[in-house]
């Protein structure tokens, strides 16, 4: 199911969005400044082209010093605007009912969006005794 939901987002509009924050991302890494800002945007985009199936995890030693400082700047830059982006999407696609697990992808995404440094999207692992059919 993960699959034909990560088709029918990509189609209608994840690819666009995905290609947006991986231009920005190439865009930000032309200065040095911007290189860890630019890298970020780049895992934004290439966790966007396929949410189905996967969540929002810390990685270790997500909340250090330095990660935080960089997320603060991401947050005033560029992360709230991000953000206001996912959650309007979400509230457009959340009025029809086929939109409902699209909204609930931009919204997963949101978290990501304001606070990249330190967090990333990973395939979610199916309980213990359980086996997929995919």
């Amino acid at each position: 199911m993960t699959l034909f939901g990560n088709i029918i987002w990509l189609i209608f509009g994840g690819l666009i969005a995905g290609l947006g924050y991986i231009i920005g991302g190439l865009l930000m890494c032309l200065t040095i400044i911007g290189i860890p800002f630019g890298v970020q945007a780049i895992k934004l985009g290439v966790a966007t082209f396929a949410p189905f199936g996967k969540e929002v995890v810390e990685i270790d030693h997500a909340n250090s010093p330095l990660r935080v400082l960089f997320n603060i700047l991401w947050l005033v830059l560029f992360g709230w605007e991000i953000a206001l982006a996912h959650l309007g999407s979400a509230a457009l696609l959340a009025i029809t009912i086929i939109g409902i697990p699209f909204a609930l992808q931009h919204v997963k995404l949101i978290p990501l969006a304001l606070f990249p440094f330190g967090r990333d999207l990973r395939t979610v692992a199916a309980p213990a005794g359980v086996t997929s059919n995919t």
